[in-house]
């Protein structure tokens, strides 16, 4: 674990959320298992095997040694959550969180909760597509996009920040687009043209294509999720879609968050279920979630559809 102590040593304190330690990237031999990350003004340490008291102890002290250089006075408040086995144990080791709990990125605001659940609102490893979809929409403001698998529904915020006209949002979970409905709200974006439809995608293709054809198509599904959705089945369901959905010359941004498929598993796909549309790029992810292979990392790719001929 020495890694991550050198990392808690170095840390800065930290405004905005993001990643502090990527042990999952595999580039710090025996700290596979372990990832800290920044939700100011917690910290969260994550641990895919679990940590026995005198290990949670040690990390304990490190943190609060490093906090009282960097906020002298302040509380330290840190959680630390077990993955293992398909459960997760979440425990508030130090302080208290705020409610609500809203933290920054690249100056948007976004409800997260980091005691429910494995997913706390925000993707941190997701930074590089949000900002690439408010850099898309800001280069062709007054545009329409659809945010399927729309979860909090970060990317529709940042799509509106960037300047397109209207977004809709797809995703089963009511309570999912709830906190999406609390982020806009938190961005001044409340009555700024984002929908929100509670919908089984794969029951609503008609429903969806009736708001269409649309600017942008975002598609950041589970890439495992037992009943709802498993990419190597599912993914080339919304792939055949794309073409219809698309105006001339609109984007489709593809995320996959799956260690066991490659980028090479989206771009065969594609080539099979929608062959009209052209491979732009593959977003490079932020620094902090290097990895030693980028086949295993997160995979976020651009196309785009043909112009009128």
């Amino acid at each position: 674990m020495q890694a991550l102590f050198d990392a808690i040593a170095t840390m800065d304190l930290q405004r905005e959320a993001r990643r502090l330690f990527h042990g999952r990237g595999g580039l710090y031999p025996g700290c596979e298992h372990l990832a800290l990350d920044a939700y100011p003004p917690a910290l969260l340490l994550t641990s895919f095997e679990p940590l026995g008291d005198e290990d949670l102890q040690r990390v304990g002290e490190a943190l609060q040694a490093r906090w009282q250089d960097l906020a002298p006075g302040e509380p330290l408040c840190w959680i630390y959550q077990c993955r293992h086995e398909g459960r997760a144990e979440t425990r508030l080791m130090a302080g208290e969180l705020p409610e609500p709990h809203v933290v920054e990125e690249d100056g948007a605001r976004f409800l997260v909760h980091l005691l429910r659940g494995q997913n706390h609102g925000l993707f941190l490893d997701m930074a590089a597509g949000r900002r690439w979809v408010r850099e898309q929409c800001a280069a062709q403001p007054g545009g329409t996009v659809l945010n399927l698998f729309a979860y909090s529904c970060a990317f529709s915020v940042a799509a509106l920040r960037g300047g397109a006209a209207s977004v809709v949002n797809i995703d089963m979970s009511s309570g999912a687009l709830g906190t999406g409905r609390r982020n806009h709200e938190l961005n001044g974006l409340a009555k700024n043209g984002a929908s929100f439809l509670a919908h089984d995608l794969f029951k609503s293709w008609a429903k969806i294509g009736r708001g269409g054809p649309y600017e942008l198509v975002i598609a950041d599904p589970p890439s495992y999720q037992k009943g709802s959705f498993v990419a190597t089945k599912d993914y080339a369901r919304v792939m055949r879609r794309l073409p219809d959905l698309l105006v001339p010359g609109g984007h489709a941004l593809l995320c996959l968050n799956a260690p066991n498929l490659g980028p090479d598993f989206l771009r065969e796909q594609m080539a099979v279920e929608a062959p009209t549309l052209e491979f732009v790029a593959r977003l490079a992810n932020p620094p902090a979630f290097a990895d030693v292979s980028e086949d295993r990392s997160l995979k976020v790719l651009v196309y785009r559809a043909p112009d009128l001929a």
